[in-house]
């Protein structure tokens, strides 16, 4: 049998078209069930209790000037700032896993309920609304 060469386009147009088990969360998709009403444009919070000090993250989000939703995922308590409302318990996980974060924190903005850019373990602080 002769030896066939692999086709790199083709290696890799199979590679992207296949869920991968670290799957991460994907830009334009609509957000899992969650239990409150969506603004138009927010900032969401996905995030562990081992995700160590999160306060330059949380006062980068929260100077953005749009409604903060914070997710506990995980099953155990982590604070959040006063005035942000967190979502936590076995739901808060599943919407974290649906969402297929790979990394906590998770830092979304979502437009009209659909995911319009996300960081994943590497938020900057920078959520590019150009102002």
């Amino acid at each position: 049998m002769p030896h066939m060469k692999r086709a790199p386009l083709l290696t890799l147009l199979l590679a992207l078209g296949t869920p991968a088990a670290d799957a991460r969360v994907r830009l334009g998709e609509l957000l899992p069930a969650h239990p409150w009403t969506s603004p138009d444009r927010e900032v969401l919070v996905v995030y562990s209790h081992d995700c160590g000090d999160l306060g330059d993250l949380w006062g980068a989000v929260l100077s953005a000037g749009l409604p903060v939703r914070a997710v506990n995922a995980e099953d155990v308590p982590a604070p959040a700032p006063r005035g942000v409302n967190v979502w936590r318990g076995p739901e808060a996980t599943a919407f974290a896993r649906a969402l297929r974060v790979g990394a906590y924190p998770t830092v979304l903005l979502v437009q009209g309920g659909r995911v319009l850019n996300a960081w994943e373990g590497n938020f900057s602080g920078d959520l590019g609304l150009g102002r």
